[in-house]
């Protein structure tokens, strides 16, 4: 079990055992052995649970430093995807995954997959809604990807993403420039924290009220523009932040292409000129987040439209110079699906609920009552009518990682051992489906590191 700090004092007199140390910044690491064996697992296990929150920062500050030393560097995948719409890259979709529990531990599998298989193109993720319930805000997510790195010896470009930051349509119509300030103020915290990655989510406001495609998607893409803008005024020197945009609510109708070239259309006047825009167009094919519960409790098959991904995507490519389409809501789509992807113009995937769901198979029975019995008696607001006891679990228990989130970091090893071997089977399967084996050298080429110290903006 790590060791939690409570002092400044033992935080450095910890790392001073791996790092040189001078006015407590790290000027190298001396000891990496002793580093990736156990002084990680101390700082990081500090940085999530210390009792002391200036000591958990602190102990984030230093993950940060020992990481760029160590060569594990916070990275955009930007030029990656701008060297996809050129048509140099191509039949390669980057999964990005989303790490709601043991996200130290979960990440560790992820790195061991790559390494093995000489991986570049993959991406750590959460979104905003996500960072609220599993309590992880973007310096501490950060924390426990890069110490995973440095504990499995994953040297180069980590790419960590903020997913759907995610307009509120109530709110916004309430306020639109309080919900556009919300919204800006979770990037910056997100870009200091080295997330050089955003996926901007104004999709919500969509209306498909009104008559033409250009005014339906006004609010979003004004919106997207002005997040363009925003990012690129904070992002730090050497950066070029990748920004996502999303044109169809996912979960709602299939998007089209009309409707993606009425997006850009306006998009494109309100951007500066000779600024960078977005890289990535996220889409609507027919699949739902977490995918559709059936009564009981299995997941309903799910339509997608491979055409949706495809024809957006050659547009995204050929007339925008866009990396392609983004697919979300995927993990729990059926094994024989995922190789398509690549072969349709789609750059990125978005992978979560079907890694969740392993974990909860694999816990011990008396800590998943423990959840689920948490969830019924502090959730049950949000059982719907209709829904059975076992769809209102599967779509709920998601929210069992942040108040639990000590107990599922010090799972018994047994269990943990189980966890971590099926999850990094799964990533290793999705991985090679996804044809990203061997695409370290690639991403190389296009990415070059930039090592940036910890809350560092433009400037």
């Amino acid at each position: 079990m790590a060791n939690i700090l409570e002092s400044k004092e033992d935080l450095y007199n910890l790392v001073s055992f791996v790092a040189d140390l001078k006015d407590n910044k790290v000027l190298s690491i001396t000891d990496e052995k002793k580093l990736k064996e156990t002084v990680i697992d101390d700082l990081i296990y500090t940085a999530v649970f210390s009792k002391n929150e200036e000591v958990k920062d602190e102990a984030k500050r230093l993950i940060r430093e020992l990481a760029n030393e160590f060569g594990a560097i916070p990275s955009s995948i930007h030029d990656f995807y701008m060297a996809m719409g050129r048509g140099e890259v191509d039949n390669i979709t980057t999964p990005a995954i989303n790490i709601r529990g043991m996200t130290y531990d979960v990440a560790r599998q992820i790195f061991k997959v790559a390494i093995k298989n000489n991986v570049g193109a993959f991406i750590f993720e959460i979104a905003k809604s996500e960072i609220g319930y599993t309590y992880q805000r973007p310096s501490e997510y950060a924390s426990a990807v890069l110490s995973a790195a440095i504990k499995e010896g994953f040297k180069g470009n980590v790419f960590i993403q903020g997913d759907h930051f995610q307009f509120n349509a109530k709110k916004y119509a309430e306020n639109p420039e309080k919900e556009l300030e919300s919204i800006k103020e979770l990037t910056e915290e997100a870009v200091k924290a080295g997330f050089y990655n955003i996926d901007i989510d104004p999709s919500t406001l969509v209306d498909y009220s009104k008559p033409t495609l250009k005014e339906q998607q006004y609010h979003n893409y004004i919106n997207t523009a002005k997040m363009t803008e925003f990012i690129r005024s904070i992002e730090p020197e050497g950066i070029t932040v990748s920004i996502g945009a999303e044109i169809g609510h996912i979960g709602g109708k299939n998007s089209t292409v009309e409707e993606f070239e009425a997006f850009m259309e306006g998009y494109l006047t309100e951007i500066p000129e000779g600024m960078s825009g977005i890289s990535k167009i996220s889409v609507q094919t027919g699949t739902e987040h977490g995918g559709i519960p059936l009564p009981d409790g299995r997941v309903a098959e799910v339509k997608l439209d491979f055409n949706v991904l495809n024809d957006i995507g050659k547009v995204a490519r050929q007339k925008y110079g866009l990396g392609g389409t983004v697919q979300h809501g995927a993990s729990t789509l059926p094994d024989e699906l995922f190789d398509k992807f690549p072969q349709n113009n789609c750059c990125e995937i978005h992978l979560a609920t079907g890694f969740q769901n392993i974990m909860y198979d694999l816990i011990p029975e008396d800590f998943k009552n423990e959840i689920y019995n948490w969830i019924k008696e502090n959730l049950k607001n949000e059982w719907k009518e209709g829904q059975t006891e076992a769809q209102f679990i599967y779509k709920t228990r998601k929210k069992g990682f942040g108040p639990f989130k000590y107990e599922w970091w010090t799972l018994d090893k047994e269990y943990k051992d189980k966890i971590m071997e099926a999850l990094f089977n799964k990533f290793e399967f999705l991985f090679q489906k996804l044809n990203v084996f061997n695409t370290k050298d690639l991403v190389n080429k296009y990415v070059k590191p930039v090592k940036i110290p910890y809350g560092k903006l433009k400037g």
